[in-house]
């Protein structure tokens, strides 16, 4: 099969093995019934005004409607903002504002969460460039006129319109931007090319093993790039792609055994939760072999150990926002120690590691610890959107990106990612920056400082606050954590808030760094974690 050179020209290819394209809440997709969805929309989206370069935000969770419109935009030559479902008013604000979204599409029902309150909460200034919300939903029913001071329209109508024929959509076209942790409040937003999303999917298809015969589960959100990824692998496969909207375990494990799933994508937590939902039977899940997971919670380090005792075969990654998610992977042939580490080979030819003393600035040595460098010519990101500077100072003069990861390279290729350089924690299966929760708090009337640190608390990483009041005014924590929960993910939301007079400091050339570590040792004191 000929590389398609668009996302047009991707689902153009009509072929799909033994099976649909997708199967969505138990409804089967074939790829020419996907491709003409999308066509659709596509021609609804254009008398809304949505043209080539324009953003569109899509705040769904994993069903047909996010690739159909994604596919659209793509044909276009717009560009897909995703958004993640969990996202509240200051998260969702920020977003709007910074890619400059003309419309914005979400579910209001999905999981009884109000998303038209969350969006009325926005600052004003951040909807000042959305002009038109589309509400999906999966039965008819009456619309408002206005949400938030913005026209509605139905997702329903634009697939009733007649298809768009014309592809405006060009290979170097940015299609997708998603947005990435950093050690500022906002994270950064990062452009990916329909040229490079195709050559990523098609080098994940073949280095993961999918094909027409395989049945793909995925289970990260399209949100993410751990899910989209995983999604453009299965497209480029032309294998199965199953969708579960939500995670649940049971469900997900129902859907394994009904569907004769083989291959899925998750985070260790997560297939930690689903081997417990069969806990009772002896090898689960017959069909299905291999499992790709990232080693995201070190509470379910075994995981791959676990797989093992089960017949199942799980298999580390690495991958990020700039590089897209499944970037490398581990020796799928080696043992269970050579399986569970994060990063192994990367999935191209083309692509190629290495490391660099960060206090030298000279490059590592074989074996040697250092900052991470790719070079990847088939699947690295565009640029930081609106921000040169950024995209300046994350590559290298000869194109390397600069990952701000810890980790050492082979002699054979490999490598192994050891930690991240910055404070970024994994949250609810997502990279977060304490940065930005710290300053969402700051914004508080009585918090003059903030610092967040990540403890395990019951095999989850999770927030942990310290505040300095404001003089003359005293910390409620209650008030702090209500404060942070109408503004952000549930995640990321601290689980407990603690006031403290000073952070503790220590002096260096570079100036004085509170210390983190110490924190994280009184937070464990202070929740009886010692």
């Amino acid at each position: 099969m000929t590389l398609p050179a668009s996302l047009s020209d991707l689902l153009a290819q009509t072929e799909c093995g033994n099976g649909p394209a997708l199967v969505d809440d138990g409804v089967p997709m074939l790829r020419p019934e996907l491709r003409d969805a999308s066509r659709c929309v596509a021609r609804g989206l254009t008398e809304l005004g949505i043209g080539a370069g324009d953003r569109v935000a899509i705040w769904l969770p994993n069903r047909a409607a996010w690739l159909t419109t994604f596919f659209a935009c793509a044909q276009l030559g717009a560009i897909a903002v995703s958004i993640n479902t969990r996202f509240r008013s200051a998260e969702v604000g920020d977003l709007l504002k910074r890619s400059g979204a003309k419309l914005l599409i979400y579910w209001p029902g999905y999981k009884a969460i109000d998303f038209g309150a969350i969006l009325s909460q926005c600052d004003a200034d951040a909807l000042v460039g959305l002009e038109t919300l589309v509400l999906y939903a999966d039965e008819a029913g009456a619309l408002p006129q206005t949400v938030a001071g913005k026209r509605v329209r139905a997702f329903a109508a634009l697939l009733a319109r007649p298809a768009w024929e014309q592809d405006r959509g060009q290979p170097d076209d940015p299609c997708i931007m998603f947005t990435t942790s950093g050690t500022t409040k906002a994270p950064k937003l990062v452009l990916h090319s329909q040229r490079r999303v195709i050559s990523h999917a098609r080098n994940v298809a073949a280095q993961y093993g999918l094909g027409t015969t395989t049945r793909f589960l995925l289970l990260p959100p399209f949100c993410g790039v751990y899910g989209f990824c995983s999604a453009m692998s299965a497209l480029v496969a032309q294998t199965t792609l199953v969708l579960l909207p939500a995670w649940n375990p049971a469900q997900a494990a129902d859907l394994i055994e009904s569907r004769g799933i083989t291959h899925l994508t998750a985070s260790n937590e997560a297939v930690s939760q689903l081997f417990d939902a069969r806990a009772a039977t002896g090898r689960l899940f017959p069909s299905l072999h291999f499992i790709v997971a990232a080693n995201l919670n070190p509470a379910h380090a075994d995981i791959v150990a676990r797989g093992e005792a089960r017949g199942v075969r799980i298999v580390g990654l690495y991958g990020s926002s700039e590089l897209q998610a499944l970037f490398s992977l581990a020796d799928r042939n080696g043992d269970t120690e050579a399986r569970a580490r994060m990063g192994g080979y990367p999935a191209g030819k083309s692509a190629r590691v290495r490391a660099r003393n960060p206090a030298s600035r000279q490059l590592c040595d074989i074996g040697e610890a250092g900052e991470l460098e790719f070079l990847a010519p088939e699947s690295r990101f565009i640029e930081y959107f609106n921000d040169p500077v950024a995209t300046q100072n994350a590559l290298t003069e000869d194109g390397y990106f600069k990952s701000g990861d810890l980790g050492s390279i082979a002699a054979d290729g490999s490598f192994t990612y050891l930690a991240r350089m910055g404070d970024s924690l994994r949250l609810g299966g997502f990279l977060v920056s304490p940065a930005e929760i710290e300053e969402l708090l700051q914004t508080h009337a009585c918090v003059a400082g903030c610092q967040i640190v990540g403890i395990n608390i019951e095999g989850a990483v999770k927030p942990v606050a310290f505040v300095i009041a404001r003089p003359n005014t005293a910390v409620d924590e209650g008030e702090l954590i209500a404060y942070a929960s109408e503004r952000l993910a549930k995640y990321k939301v601290p689980v407990r808030i603690f006031a403290i007079a000073e952070f503790p400091t220590t002096g260096s050339a570079n100036g004085t760094k509170v210390q983190k570590h110490k924190l994280r040792e009184m937070a464990a004191l202070k929740l009886g974690l010692t």
